[in-house]
């Protein structure tokens, strides 16, 4: 089992990671985690652990894993607006078909200022990029 663990294992937190390296080769044959870095994926920052210096191997893992972690974040992104797109397309039938007309008051004035705001940003946004020739 422990030929099957990785050199390194991220803990993840809000913007990055903590870095662990893995170490299962001990005298009791557990499996010990030493913190070596806090990472920051935002921001790209990596910061050692105390005094530690960081080897090649540890920062080329750590670059990886920042790779990595960006584009699934990336991904993430646009299947959550995705998914805004179905819940808009829910919320136009709801609205037409279920709703009562005092759930439609509670809930109109957000929905009509925050798709114009989104309307908006979406319009100039793709002003800039026709402009720009994108």
């Amino acid at each position: 089992m422990s030929g099957d663990l990785p050199d390194y294992y991220f803990r993840v937190r809000e913007n990055g990671a903590m870095v662990f390296r893995v170490d299962t080769q001990n005298r009791h044959r557990r499996i010990e985690m030493d913190q070596i870095a806090v990472v920051n994926v935002k921001n790209g920052d990596v910061k050692p652990q105390g005094d530690r210096k960081l080897s090649a191997e540890d920062q080329t893992a750590i670059q990886d894993w920042m790779e990595e972690r960006r584009a699934l974040l990336a991904r993430r992104d646009i299947d959550d607006i995705l998914r805004t797109v179905d819940h808009l397309n829910l919320t136009a039938q709801w609205a037409q078909s279920k709703a009562t007309p005092e759930q439609l008051e509670d809930v109109t004035d957000a929905l009509l200022l925050t798709m114009h705001d989104l309307r908006s940003v979406l319009v100039r946004k793709k002003a800039d990029r026709l402009l720009k020739g994108k």
